[in-house]
């Protein structure tokens, strides 16, 4: 008798996610993007935590699409801005446009602005994720990913997207921008939360 194949939804239309979950957990899983169901309705992310809204996407998605689904919420969080940008991470500059790349540099520009004055020992931050796997009617996983660092006085690095360039990991002496996606993918925080992840879904395969 074959194992049966478990399908999951992954609450994004960014195949390079959907992409990186089946390559991290490696599992018996036909994975589905959102762009594979018709009439999908957007759920607004309304959580003051970045596992409230997680829990918002993967609840929402799991009951329109009937199947177990799994979503995120991630951010950058800075000490000496009181948790911001937190859940206003890729909106933080409150600007709005197509360009994701040019968003993301006003985003930098903003924390840069709001930490000029303050000294390297006092610019602590870390990126935090978390993941939610829920079904129709309830929730089945929760895990947390974190990476401590230091924001940075400039931006530095072509590589990743967000906040990489201002985020300095002091261990490697770089930042996130600098480091390879390899690299990245084996100290980030979305990273660490889908290692968490692996081995609390496979026993729920087993099992479902």
């Amino acid at each position: 008798m074959t194992e049966k194949t478990r399908k999951i939804v992954v609450a994004t239309t960014n195949p390079g996610k959907i992409a990186e979950l089946r390559a991290m957990l490696d599992l018996n899983v036909e994975w589905h993007g959102l762009d594979d169901f018709e009439n999908i309705s957007d759920i607004e992310e309304t959580g003051d935590t970045f596992a409230e809204n997680a829990r918002i996407k993967a609840l929402g998605y799991a009951k329109q699409t009937g199947l177990w689904t799994i979503a995120d919420d991630s951010g950058l969080v800075v000490d000496a801005l009181d948790g911001a940008p937190g859940v206003k991470s890729a909106r933080f500059s409150g600007q709005k446009m197509n360009d994701r790349t040019l968003l993301d540099h006003k985003n930098m520009i903003k924390v840069l602005e709001l930490l000029k004055d303050v000294p390297t020992a006092e610019r602590t931050a870390r990126f935090l994720c978390r993941l939610c796997l829920a079904g129709p009617d309830n929730l089945l996983i929760e895990t947390e990913g974190i990476l401590e660092g230091i924001i940075a006085e400039k931006e530095c690095g072509q590589n990743g997207f967000g906040y990489d360039p201002i985020f300095f990991v002091p261990e490697l002496e770089k930042t996130v921008a600098q480091l390879t996606p390899d690299q990245k993918n084996a100290i980030s925080h979305r990273g660490n939360a889908i290692r968490k992840l692996k081995p609390l879904l496979a026993a729920m395969l087993e099992t479902a």
